[in-house]
């Protein structure tokens, strides 16, 4: 456009691309999105079980954290999507919303709007939900959910031994109650991923008013007169926001580009001979994540989808897909868990289980060559916080993550908790049919030390970053509750940065409702369709 955009939109995720469907439905306003990453076209993408290549590079950046100074310098593999569509183009497609009252949390710390049943009708108004058409669901929204269509009998198994130890079963963890084991709905429509780029994307675009560009990476925003104006691209263009600039890229991605551009820690932008356009010392702090513990058994038969790494497995699997939309390529391989309590008086449950149906699944994690079952476990509340900052001034470095997992002793005793009630979920009676014998952490593993030992060698992260851009009333936060930039006008952060406690479940859902929400707020602003 010679005269610029509407909206600049960086980040084609699922907050981005929520953005630039929803504010594109005015034909007056001209919406550009930039994705950094490529198109979604390969098929890995589209096929369920594809997510088993996703945490090993696919649609990736490739970055890692820093050296773990609280887990024996443990570095961890930290993926960040580059891809249209984000993280909803490359995860386990679990779709869980967090706990009522981490909403309302949010608004007793003076987030007002943002409690529970402020933030309820956008989750509805995004669901096409195959199932559930209620006070909690909703059915018409862009975005397919649905039950697994390649559930195995262990699963079945899992839900009888969670009951031996009291964890009843729930048919809707998004519902009444989030407490018990479950068969996740999943961001799934007629057996294909349905990301946010194929919900929001994907059908409009053809609208004359909506760009979208691929493999624009972002340079730095321009701020002029303190506001921001528009965007600098690594390749030397420089686009004109006449509106609005929103940030979408991430808990990760979005403090990283404000420090590219400026805006961040002034000591920390001055030691890496930046100018400071705005100093901000909250930008890429208060990073919260689910660090994810898992219990590996070798199992006794073909229980699990291990067989299915074989050719001939293979080929079997994809005529079991192609012609009946069944079996492994239909199953997003962690759609079976549920939540529980580390802490029997939590205010809510404060673990999260994923049944993998298989091992060696995620990058790093242990296979078992015979075939076996993975069950994940991560505390949900962790109290310790951590760091988003620069290595360098050079946006081809990667970013300096620093999850600071397991700085609060809470944090290392109750996800200690968490893999120890893994561990007696496996070894009840209802699992013995399947289960040979638990081969991580094994019988060796007896003493908390001995846990702490095993932890900082075999775990991973949730993907559920949160907080580096928080939301907040007060005058260090970095969003005021419209999602504007405290100081800097025209200049917007959508996505789960903003979120000032990361919720008690898996993010994407949440990411998906913020970015409904704040297009409602920002078409309200000015007065659009």
């Amino acid at each position: 456009m010679a005269n610029g955009y509407d909206f600049i939109i960086i980040g084609g995720g699922s907050a981005g691309s929520v953005l630039a469907g929803r504010l594109s439905e005015d034909p007056s306003a001209e919406v550009l999105l930039l994705e950094a990453g490529g198109s979604d076209r390969h098929p890995f993408y589209h096929l369920p079980a594809g997510f088993a290549k996703m945490t090993k590079g696919i649609g990736s950046w490739g970055w890692d954290t820093v050296p773990q100074r609280h887990m024996q310098n443990k570095v961890f593999r930290y993926t960040q999507a580059k891809v249209i569509g984000g993280g909803s183009a490359i995860n386990a497609q679990v779709y869980t919303r967090g706990n009522a009252q981490d909403y309302d949390d949010w608004r007793q710390k003076g987030c007002d709007g943002w409690g529970y049943d402020d933030v309820l009708p956008y989750f509805k108004k995004a669901e096409d939900n195959e199932t559930f058409e209620n006070k909690f669901h909703g059915k018409g929204g862009p975005l397919g959910i649905s039950n697994p269509r390649a559930p195995l009998p262990i699963c079945d198994a899992y839900f009888e031994a969670a009951a031996a130890l009291g964890i009843p079963r729930n048919l809707d963890v998004n519902g009444e109650t989030q407490d018990g084991v479950c068969f996740y709905q999943l961001n799934q429509k007629d057996a294909r991923r349905s990301s946010a780029a194929m919900a929001y994307v994907a059908p409009n675009r053809h609208r004359k008013n909506l760009t979208v560009k691929l493999g624009a990476q972002v340079r730095r925003l321009v701020v002029r007169g303190g506001r921001a104006t528009g965007v600098d691209l690594v390749d030397g263009t420089h686009l004109v926001a006449n509106t609005e600039v929103i940030l979408a890229s991430g808990a990760i991605g979005s403090p990283r580009l404000l420090q590219l551009s400026g805006i961040g820690p002034a000591d920390h932008l001055q030691s890496l001979g930046i100018d400071v356009v705005y100093d901000q010392p909250e930008i890429g702090a208060n990073l919260q994540d689910h660090l994810d513990l898992y219990c590996i058994s070798e199992l006794s038969g073909p229980y699990s989808y291990d067989r299915y790494a074989k050719p001939h497995w293979a080929a079997v699997a994809g005529l079991q897909y192609l012609f009946g939309r069944k079996g492994p390529v239909a199953s997003s391989l962690f759609e079976t868990g549920g939540f529980w309590y580390a802490d029997p008086d939590a205010r809510s449950p404060d673990l999260q289980f994923h049944l993998g149906l298989g091992t060696g699944i995620e990058h790093g994690v242990a296979v078992m060559p015979q075939g076996g079952v993975t069950l994940n476990s991560c505390y949900l509340r962790p109290r310790s916080r951590g760091t988003v900052r620069l290595q360098s001034a050079d946006p081809a470095k990667a970013p300096l993550i620093d999850p600071n997992y397991l700085q609060d002793p809470l944090d290392r005793e109750m996800t200690i908790r968490g893999l120890k009630l893994t561990q007696e979920i496996c070894a009840q009676d209802a699992l013995k049919p399947y289960i040979l014998a638990e081969r991580l952490p094994g019988p060796d593993v007896k003493t908390d030390d001995d846990y702490f030992n095993f932890i900082c060698t075999h775990s991973k992260t949730s993907h559920h970053c949160a907080g580096t851009c928080r939301m907040g009333p007060d005058e260090g936060a970095v969003v005021d509750t419209q999602l504007r930039f405290n100081g800097i006008e025209g200049l917007r952060i959508v996505d789960n940065a903003i979120m000032p406690t990361v919720i008690s479940s898996n993010t994407n859902a949440a990411a998906i409702m913020i970015a409904e929400k704040a297009s409602d707020m920002i078409k309200a602003n000015y007065e659009m369709e």
